[in-house]
């Protein structure tokens, strides 16, 4: 077991116990480390992954289209370009692919910062990408959450000057998980846009019934919007997300892409098209999560430990009425936390895993 101890020493103890984690990824585990972490049931309640994929579908399409990765991936990230373009009731040219969303908002950093100047976004909110933007030379603006925790669209608004050429909205927002209403969020856009680009990051916005707002960049060339298949689908690991631009924005972001789409993988493609058939699994995915969600604000609620409302498959907690060390009890219990996100009342978050991975959360702290 030691290299499993010298493992969560360098991650969850040293790390996670400090409260000051650079990125939410660690140091890649050895094969033995995995081995043991499967045999031992470490808890990954971390990264906002979904516990419940890849569904059978994407898996077995992913399994059978290894023997195809000998070739180029031309046909079939068109294919997919085409159905992800129809799912949205839009053409194939405002359909971008990447490695991620990450590779998204690294590109969409890179495209803006052509001009020096600032980019506007929240505190708290995603913000690990803008280090990109920042060292292309633009200034980061933040702007403080709401009270309960949400975006502050008018004060982004009002922030916004000559020198603006980003704004970033993550919606629902991570880490808070809170969600922007419908309509204030479209009055922002229409009003923003008129004198900058919006980024609009709907990672998380399947565990909602809020629309997105593909339908808008037809029309509006300063509107982009960031999707990913690894939450709601289940294949962060696989590494697939897109963009929904503008045509004639996405050809000018092209220009910084040695190849357009290229980064995402056959295997990668296969189960994001095969993830795009499974309704069901993805309605299975939104109930257990609202369930486990549900449970878990009610029990942290029981420890005086005050929740956030959540849009998402995380929970944004206030551990300043905790008289534990929570971090501790995370490591005594082999579960992989987060960090403390604002010190100011000590607020964390966690990933909602299982029913079962849920309740050996709450009894980890109780």
């Amino acid at each position: 077991m030691s290299n499993r101890r010298n493992w969560l020493k360098q991650t969850s103890i040293g790390i996670v116990g400090l409260g000051i984690i650079p990125f939410e990824g660690f140091a890649i585990p050895t094969k033995e480390d995995i081995i043991e972490e499967k045999n031992v049931g470490l808890i990954r309640l971390r990264s906002n992954e979904n516990p419940y994929g890849p569904s059978v579908l994407a898996r077995n399409a992913m399994r059978d289209s290894i023997n195809g990765s000998n070739r180029y991936n031309w046909e079939l990230l068109e294919e997919l370009i085409g159905k992800i373009a129809q799912k949205h009731n839009l053409t194939d040219q405002s359909i971008l692919l990447g490695a991620g969303s990450s590779e998204i908002l690294n590109l969409v950093a890179l495209y803006c910062s052509k001009k020096s100047g600032n980019l506007i976004i929240a505190e708290t909110t995603f913000d690990y990408w803008t280090v990109t933007a920042e060292n292309a030379g633009l200034k980061k603006i933040a702007i403080p959450l709401t009270a309960d925790k949400k975006h502050d669209l008018t004060a982004m608004l009002k922030a916004i000057d000559a020198d603006t050429r980003l704004i970033y909205i993550c919606n629902p927002n991570n880490p808070t998980g809170t969600l922007c209403a419908s309509e204030a969020l479209l009055n922002f856009i229409n009003e923003a846009t008129k004198r900058t680009k919006v980024l609009v990051d709907e990672a998380y916005l399947d565990f909602t019934d809020q629309p997105s707002l593909a339908n808008l960049v037809s029309e509006n060339k300063n509107l982009i919007i960031a999707k990913t298949f690894s939450k709601i689908y289940g294949l962060a690991g696989a590494r697939i997300g897109y963009a929904i631009v503008h045509p004639e924005t996405i050809t000018e972001m092209n220009q910084l892409h040695f190849s357009a789409s290229g980064s995402v993988s056959i295997p990668s493609a296969s189960g994001a098209l095969a993830s795009l058939k499974d309704d069901k699994f993805v309605a299975e995915t939104i109930l257990l999560n609202a369930e486990a969600r549900k449970y878990t604000i009610e029990q942290l609620e029981n420890l005086k430990i005050r929740c956030i409302p959540s849009h998402t498959n995380f929970v944004y907690f206030s551990l300043e009425n905790y008289n534990k060390d929570f971090f501790e009890q995370l490591k005594k219990n082999a579960i992989l936390g987060t960090k403390i996100y604002e010190e100011k009342g000590k607020w964390s978050r966690i990933t909602i895993g299982t029913m079962k991975e849920m309740k050996q959360f709450i009894k980890a702290l109780t």
